[in-house]
């Protein structure tokens, strides 16, 4: 079941935190604290390094699981980052694959420089 389908998320504003507030919203019933690898999510993150240009609502495919945190794909930038547990703000959002799309027809990136 698509929970994306047929949302209108957000297309008077364009405001990238009222778009993610939907998005967490509508995927609220598959959140977890550590995602497993293989699978796609989403979330809020707040990276601390200095100069640093990050993407505050990321989307991601899971691809390794460290003590420190994870790795994978992210689809907004279209290339592999690193996600520490102490940088997510909340919880991760479990999106299903045949969310994918629609998710990334939507656009909440949220690119920041610290």
């Amino acid at each position: 079941m698509n929970r994306l389908e047929g949302n209108t998320i957000n297309n008077d504003t364009n405001d990238q935190e009222e778009m993610m507030l939907e998005i967490m919203e509508l995927l609220n019933d598959t959140v977890t604290p550590v995602p497993d690898v293989g699978t796609l999510c989403t979330f809020v993150y707040n990276a601390k390094t200095p100069g640093v240009t990050y993407d505050q609502h990321p989307l991601v495919a899971v691809t390794e699981l460290f003590q420190w945190g994870f790795r994978g794909l992210n689809f907004h930038w279209r290339e592999y980052r690193q996600y520490t547990w102490e940088e997510l703000a909340g919880q991760v959002y479990i999106v299903q694959r045949e969310e994918l799309d629609d998710l990334l027809s939507i656009p909440y990136a949220k690119f920041i420089t610290k």
